[in-house]
């Protein structure tokens, strides 16, 4: 693919731009976005469909990546390790892998793009970007954005400019990505049965997969939760977004002495959600991306089934009564996903209990929030059908990066490691 090939020659001179250097494009391209952030909102409220308020959000999103990319551009190093031998020293330092593959879902068509693109190009990569069919135009104007931050950046900003690729097309040019030996790490975001698909042709090849899936995220509300917290929370996370978040809340495990008190308080919630034209700043929900208008609904069981085991990408909150703690986890933790979860409670015991290692099994734990929101400064990602993969903060830049392990002699003799005797 012509656009692969020109994504690896952009990687060859950008791997020698010094990093802060490259933070400074990325800064100013995240001042553009401050510029721009309006209209790219009005693009992403008229591809996905989301609220305005949403879309906001998203691009501010993709503002705060780009502050936390800048400041990272001056961090990003290995260690110093002491070595065993005498007049030795060892070293750990992080390269570039190269090209940068990103498909991207329509749900949330600029903020998980920025969170792969902006550390992949302070990090020293080129990327080339697949977004949803049904958010081209999202990803033009993210890429208009970022040519102006280029022209601002320096005077010489043709090479600049190819750092960023996109194909656009279904999974057709999914799979072109994937196959292709020149992408060193392909980051996939979409449905499990998508990752089935990409991730073992990126196997095939031996090259690096990083996977961000399907959720079927669970409430726990325990006799001592904040009522009037756990309803306002969990409203928001079951019904933002129309319910077409990998975050959107889908199971409320309710302890059975507060049950019909959260049942009814969260179906008066429901009735007041206003619902229309996304673009309403006094809507909350619009349609999906469909354009289908549903209404959000709540469903109560006895017991947990295959049907609630199922990612179901629309506002359909599934709702039961737990006796025990142990009860309630075994619950939340009994689907193949295992992305956000989440504990209504005063009790610091229930908390410590829920984040500890015998308690979710996801990779977002939260207390006392919803399992949807997540800011930009923890790595995102889950477990099991989830993935496994990390995208945004933390120390997720590894995942777009070599390591190597690096041994100095500076000494005249050559012991060797282990005290393993080699002399003649």
């Amino acid at each position: 693919m012509h656009k692969i090939q020109t994504a690896t020659e952009a990687y060859k001179w950008w791997r020698d731009i010094p990093a802060p250097k490259r933070g400074e494009l990325i800064r100013v391209f995240g001042n553009l976005l401050r510029e721009h952030k309006q209209a790219l909102a009005s693009t992403v409220t008229a591809e996905s469909k989301k609220t305005y308020t949403e879309a906001l959000g998203e691009v501010q999103e993709a503002i705060d990546m780009c502050d936390f990319a800048t400041g990272l551009s001056r961090q990003i190093g290995g260690l110093t390790l002491p070595s065993e031998r005498p007049n030795h020293s060892m070293q750990e330092r992080w390269h570039p892998l190269g090209v940068i593959g990103v498909i991207t879902a329509f749900n949330f068509p600029v903020a998980v793009w920025a969170w792969n693109f902006c550390l992949a190009i302070i990090c020293g990569n080129s990327v080339v970007w697949k977004p949803s069919e049904r958010s081209e135009q999202c990803a033009r104007d993210c890429q208009e954005i970022f040519n102006l931050a280029c022209d601002a950046w320096d005077n010489n900003s043709e090479p600049a400019k190819q750092l960023l690729q996109i194909i656009n097309g279904g999974s057709e040019a999914a799979i072109e990505l994937a196959e292709n030996p020149s992408v060193a790490l392909v980051s996939a975001t979409g449905s499990c049965e998508m990752g089935r698909n990409i991730y073992p042709r990126v196997a095939q090849r031996l090259g690096k997969c990083l996977l961000e899936l399907g959720g079927n995220n669970a409430a726990i509300i325990t006799p001592s939760a904040d009522m009037e917290l756990t309803v306002k929370a969990c409203t928001f996370a079951a019904v933002g977004t129309s319910g077409q978040r990998c975050t959107t809340l889908r199971r409320a495990f309710v302890h059975s002495s507060r049950y019909d008190e959260f049942v009814t308080k969260i179906k008066s919630a429901y009735a007041t959600i206003p619902s229309g034209d996304p673009m309403d700043p006094k809507v909350l929900m619009g349609p999906l991306i469909s354009g289908r208008f549903v209404e959000p609904l709540i469903v109560e069981k006895t017991q947990q089934d295959d049907i609630m085991r199922t990612e179901t990408f629309e506002p359909i909150l599934y709702v039961m009564k737990y006796d025990t703690l142990e009860q309630a986890i075994h619950l939340q933790n009994d689907v193949p996903q295992g992305l956000s979860s989440c504990i209504f409670t005063q009790d610091i015991k229930e908390m410590e209990h829920f984040i500890s290692a015998h308690g979710s099994d996801c990779g977002i734990a939260n207390v006392n929030i919803g399992p949807s929101g997540a800011e930009i400064g923890g790595a995102f990602g889950g477990e099991k059908d989830t993935g496994g993969g990390r995208e945004s903060g933390s120390d997720s830049w590894k995942s777009y990066m070599r390591r190597q392990t690096i041994t100095i002699n500076y000494g005249n003799d050559l012991p060797l490691a282990q005290g393993v005797k080699f002399d003649f």
